[in-house]
């Protein structure tokens, strides 16, 4: 069951091509673009095509697309030369960063990362 969207979601926008992201990569059920306010030289988000909220409601409601976004990401990192040199960030609540409720990988890479994150 896919979780209803609320209200106006940038990232349905732009899997609708209401509004045209840069995209890297598609498949029938997920969209990978670049993030228009990079934190790395490489900065690309992976959502489903379908509206959940956070990771967290998207396994629960369909674990086979988590699986999705997952072998986009690996198709990312594959096409922008990142293995073994990149950062995946799944954002959930307000709280912790997420700013568009709408479930979706940040796959950084081209930069070192520090440890503990910010």
């Amino acid at each position: 069951m896919t979780e209803a969207m609320t209200g106006d979601c940038l990232f349905c926008s732009m899997v609708d091509r209401e509004i045209e992201p840069d995209v890297v990569h598609e498949t029938a059920t997920t969209l990978a673009f670049r993030d228009i306010n990079p934190q790395a030289p490489t900065h690309v988000l992976v959502v489903p095509k379908t509206h959940h909220r956070d990771v967290a409601a998207l396994a629960a409601a369909d674990a086979g697309l988590l699986s999705d976004v997952f072998r986009a990401v690996a198709a990312v990192v594959e096409q922008e030369g990142l293995e073994g040199r990149y950062r995946l960030v799944f954002n959930t609540g307000a709280e912790a960063g997420q700013s568009v409720f709408h479930v979706h990988a940040h796959v950084l890479g081209g930069r070192p990362f520090g440890w503990p994150p910010g």
